[in-house]
């Protein structure tokens, strides 16, 4: 047996490593199995580059927990070491690594943030452990077996020991603070969240399976019996999906790995994207396109970022653009750099050339989906358009890329790209300016006596709906300088679609400064406006509609963005038709019958647009019960 002492200058290095080398402890276990990994893919090269001779055998990676001795044990058949190596790999390298991230990080915001390796992946065992060992064997034949230990201070001791099998066992004797990780359901936990893909089988412990019966047994149905047996509980698939080259998968293959990578969700995707590249950096996985729902919030966090197998992080906001964080699925790269706080991703080179692959592949997919089967593409644009419109407004290249495939669904079903769309609407829906008018929707049903109208005139209605309309609509607008949007019920169709021709009115102005105190008295002043329109005598007596400028910007605040201070007020115009009959009715009433007049009619169109409500719904149902 000899001692030593790790030469090292920072003081007190190990309660820093406890403390600031990772934002969780149970990183420990990731590295660790990691790093036994890492021995067997190693002995796996030697061997076939031929220098390694011996037997393989099997190289799976043991985790061991045994509660009674408070210690968890990760044992490989890897490549093992010698005493040398262990000075070298452990008492050096290893722990210079160590040193090298105190110095850099201690103190400084962001170093919990640290999201990989650090060349000390070992040294993470000390965060939970209150001794250490390390007892190899390494490859070469006629080794010594030895074995490191290590209490949590610079001293360590290494000793000859006996060891029948090539490789390495790390045992952990767990603190009093850290029994948690004696729990074999938190073990299973980590297992499940950072190995599960890893290349080498990993096995914690047995679990109960089900066989027919090996002698036949039957039960009282005459069907041969299941029995329980104790199995390998292997935690991990070694060849993944996204390992393996597109041509070798079919569309089973995917959903079957989108099942697993999921369990819990019920729904399948709509389609996947396979990355694979070897240049210009290298870049493997597979994205999945969920069926979006109008929270986009509750979609994100869904891709799990992997390097070499190893599950790092599923906050990859740093690595791929904002709104690809919508999608499912896994992204595998060695050259995203994992040895640096998450701050410094954002101006890797790598990285974003990563992310703009990525996007591009994004995009040409949608663009040959579209060009392949545009039917079979419309059928699934109610679940992808929320996406298309937030990767318009948040990436200026896909935003481009998307005019070709982008679309736009009309009241009666019928998609056209917005180029399309102009071409169609240009003939009917050109105001006097010569400015294209495209008219919409947000809810067909609710509004559908101001789609009737539109329609009933041979002008067309979509449907747009969903949080990020008011800023989509702002930028298709910027980027066809001749198109407004304006709501079906943002006004009169008159003034929406302004043409030369004017209806004259049958009122007077005098008419019209006698009627509208009586109208502004029977709805709120502070939000509706009173004005007189000439319009046809077909149209009702009364539309209540909200200025497109006010109610978008109120849109845009709700959503976020839109850049304006202070809260619009909700307001609304209470537009009188001055030629319908109804309201010339009301110049000959009496005082009183005209207020109770004006009130139904008011309350009808407050009705109408869903504004009736309370006490004042309630007075209007018994007062229409009483003209009834």
């Amino acid at each position: 047996m000899r001692t030593g002492q790790i030469n090292v200058s920072t003081e007190n290095i190990f309660p820093i490593i406890k403390k600031f080398l990772y934002s969780d402890h149970e990183i420990f276990l990731r590295e660790l199995v990691s790093n036994a990994v890492d021995a067997s893919q190693k002995l796996k090269v030697l061997t076939s580059t031929g220098e390694f001779k011996g037997d393989l055998g099997n190289l799976e990676v043991n985790v061991i927990l045994d509660k009674e001795a408070k210690t968890l044990t990760i044992s490989d058949r890897g490549i093992g070491m010698t005493g040398d190596e262990i000075d070298k790999y452990i008492n050096q390298i290893a722990f210079s690594g160590a040193e090298e991230f105190v110095k850099q990080y201690e103190g400084k915001e962001g170093a919990e943030n640290i999201i990989g390796h650090f060349g000390l992946g070992f040294y993470s065992a000390f965060m939970v452990a209150e001794k250490v060992q390390i007892k190899t064997l390494s490859r070469h034949e006629g080794s010594q077996a030895v074995q490191w230990e290590s209490n949590g201070t610079t001293e360590f001791t290494i000793t000859d020991i006996e060891k029948a099998e090539r490789g390495t066992d790390i045992v952990l004797y767990i603190t009093e603070e850290s029994a948690e990780f004696l729990e074999k359901a938190r073990i299973q936990g980590i297992l499940d969240k950072y190995c599960k893909f890893l290349p080498i089988p990993v096995i914690f412990g047995t679990k109960t399976d089900y066989i027919d019966s090996p002698e036949g047994e039957k039960d009282e149905n005459d069907k041969i019996k299941r029995v329980s047996i104790e199995i390998p509980n292997q935690v991990n698939n070694p060849a993944p999906a996204w390992t393996k080259a597109p041509i070798d998968l079919k569309d089973e293959d995917y959903k079957t790995f989108y099942r697993e990578l999921y369990p819990m969700s019920f729904e399948e995707p709509l389609f996947h994207i396979h990355l694979n590249v070897d240049y210009p950096f290298n870049l493997t996985g597979i994205l999945y396109f969920p069926k979006i729902k109008e929270n986009v919030e509750i979609q994100r966090n869904k891709i799990n970022l992997y390097s070499n197998q190893v599950f790092i992080t599923d906050s990859v906001a740093e690595i791929v653009p904002e709104f690809l964080t919508l999608l499912h699925g896994v992204i595998d790269s060695p050259d995203i750099p994992l040895n640096v706080s998450r701050s410094y991703l954002q101006s890797d080179g790598n990285v974003k050339k990563i992310s703009s692959h990525i996007t591009k592949k994004v995009a040409d997919k949608l663009a040959e989906m579209y060009k392949k089967d545009r039917a079979d593409f419309e059928a699934k644009w109610d679940d992808l358009k929320l996406f298309v419109e937030y990767g318009t407004l948040s990436d200026d290249k896909f935003a481009e890329k998307s005019k070709s495939f982008s679309l736009l669904k009309s009241t009666d079903g019928t998609f056209s790209t917005i180029e399309e769309y102009i071409e169609k609407i240009k003939p009917l829906q050109t105001d006097k300016d010569n400015k294209i008018v495209a008219l919409y929707t947000h809810d067909a049903d609710a509004q559908y006596g101001f789609v009737k109208a539109a329609k009933d005139r041979g002008y067309d209605v979509i449907v747009l709906d969903g949080p990020l309309v008011p800023h989509w609509i702002q930028k298709m607008e910027m980027s066809n300088e001749n198109l407004s949007f304006a709501r079906v019920d943002a006004d009169t169709l008159d003034k929406l679609i302004k043409k030369s021709e004017e209806i004259p009115s049958v009122l007077t102005k005098e008419d019209e400064e006698k009627l509208k105190p009586v109208f502004e008295s029977s709805v709120n002043k502070d939000k509706f406006r009173v004005e007189f329109e000439s319009m046809s005598s077909s149209e009702a007596p009364i539309i209540i509609t909200q200025p497109e400028f006010i109610r978008r910007m109120m849109e845009q605040q709700r959503t976020g963005g839109g850049g304006f201070m202070g809260a619009f007020p909700e307001m609304y115009q209470l537009v009188v038709n001055s030629n319908h009959p109804k309201v010339s009715e009301l110049l000959a009433a009496e005082d009183g019958v005209r207020a109770e007049k004006t009130k139904q009619l008011t309350d009808l169109a407050l009705l109408s647009q869903g504004l009736l409500k309370g006490a004042d719904l309630n007075k209007f149902i018994e007062r229409s019960i009483e003209l009834v």
